[in-house]
């Protein structure tokens, strides 16, 4: 699903330089579920937003489903990621304006899919995360634990083919976070192809793989049986 060949990553900031990712090879199969780990500065983030096409690399390339996505120009991009990708966020990037309902299928719209589809497609996302009785609610009148729910129901909304979640349990107690895994696990048995960045090992043993990251570069793998 996803394929990634001498990926660097570097940053300006005036004259000095900095070197984030430092020639990563890496590659997910279809319905993995994949934790990122490392210190705190080792690149999780940075290596998440590379293969989310949320970002440019400096160097290498990034295969999706055997597209080289460098090929892909601007708009291509977007809409690759419209249609192929789900984001979850640690601040859950809800329009405060908008009900829970309008926050899930607004992405949906964007894809062109008519609004009564759309509608029903953002009810049934939110009726699997358990948000069923709160459509309506705007992101001020839910938890934090509920916003993040909202998050994951836009999400997978469309069905995509990989999830991307950035410390998805980072700003949440930890009912709430334990409830946001169940739901996870529960997408990645019915085939989900997941990336998760987390600095929580305890989040961490959810995963069938941990890939640990340090100093821009991958330098252990851990193949284990998701708890």
């Amino acid at each position: 699903m996803i394929e990634v060949q001498k990926l660097k990553k570097s940053f300006k900031d005036g004259e000095s330089t900095t070197e984030v990712l430092k020639g990563i090879d890496f590659v997910a199969k279809s319905g993995e579920f994949i934790a990122i780990m490392g210190r705190s500065g080792a690149g999780k983030s940075t290596f998440l937003y590379q293969m989310s096409l949320l970002d440019e690399p400096t160097e290498g390339i990034i295969f999706i489903d055997k597209i080289n996505t460098q090929t892909l120009s601007t708009n291509e991009k977007t809409d690759f990621r419209l249609s192929l990708f789900g984001y979850i966020f640690q601040d859950y990037a809800l329009l405060p304006e908008m009900t829970a309902l309008e926050n899930v299928a607004l992405p949906l719209l964007m894809q062109n899919i008519k609004e009564k589809e759309a509608l029903a497609k953002a009810s049934d996302a939110l009726i699997k995360v358990g948000l069923g009785k709160r459509l309506d609610n705007l992101p001020s009148q839910l938890s934090g634990g509920e916003q993040q729910r909202v998050s994951i129901a836009r999400a997978i909304a469309h069905e995509p083919k990989i999830l991307f979640a950035d410390e998805p349990t980072a700003n949440l107690d930890n009912e709430s976070s334990r409830m946001i895994m169940e739901i996870f696990r529960d997408l990645h048995r019915k085939g989900q192809t997941i990336i998760m960045v987390t600095h929580e090992e305890e989040f961490s043993k959810n995963a069938e793989r941990i890939v640990h990251l340090d100093d821009g570069r991958i330098v252990k793998e851990i193949i284990q049986k998701p708890q």
